[in-house]
């Protein structure tokens, strides 16, 4: 065998080799993608079970919110903290699904129109606030979040789980 056979014969084993670390490379960072995603999906469906965000939910839904800045100050300091809470929780979940680390589906799923919902409720303090302080950004991934959820259930609507015609098969 001569060196110039070799000499092929061994870089040919570096390029496959390389070729082979560069697909490993790809699916590791494949499956590191998709382990990250599924852990924020779970840490964010036990966030939606705890006792403290069905408080924030019933804040919401059994409040009328204000309006104004003016008026948020006016509230008593607990219901200000509870309004503010829940905005940040909203804007962090709509900053998720904004970045693609959780699936707008799985907010559609566990929360759905209480998302829409509760935006129309922080429209107009926020719409406020955002003139007024000045901040454009103010709850802008809840406003984001909100609107992808209205446009998704009027566009495509789904069927409640239980309805599911596969689902009742098993």
């Amino acid at each position: 065998m001569s060196s110039e056979v070799i000499t092929n014969i061994a870089n040919i084993s570096l390029a496959l080799s390389l070729i082979v670390a560069l697909i490993f490379g790809i699916v590791q960072t494949k499956a590191a993608a998709r382990d990250r995603r599924e852990r924020f999906t779970l840490e964010t469906l036990r966030d939606f079970q705890t006792r403290e965000f069905a408080e924030l939910m019933q804040f919401i839904n059994s409040h009328n919110l204000p309006s104004t800045r003016e008026d948020l100050y006016k509230l008593p300091l607990e219901e200000q903290k509870l309004f503010l809470q829940f905005a940040q929780e909203m804007e962090s979940l709509g900053l998720l699904v904004a970045e693609k680390l959780i699936n707008l589906d799985l907010v559609d799923k566990t929360l759905g129109s209480f998302v829409t919902t509760s935006w129309e409720k922080y429209r107009s303090v926020f719409e406020d606030i955002r003139v007024k302080a000045p901040d454009p950004f103010l709850g802008e991934y809840f406003q984001w979040l909100a609107e992808r959820i209205d446009e998704n259930m009027k566009t495509n609507p789904r069927k409640p789980f239980y309805l599911d015609p596969e689902i009742k098969k098993r």
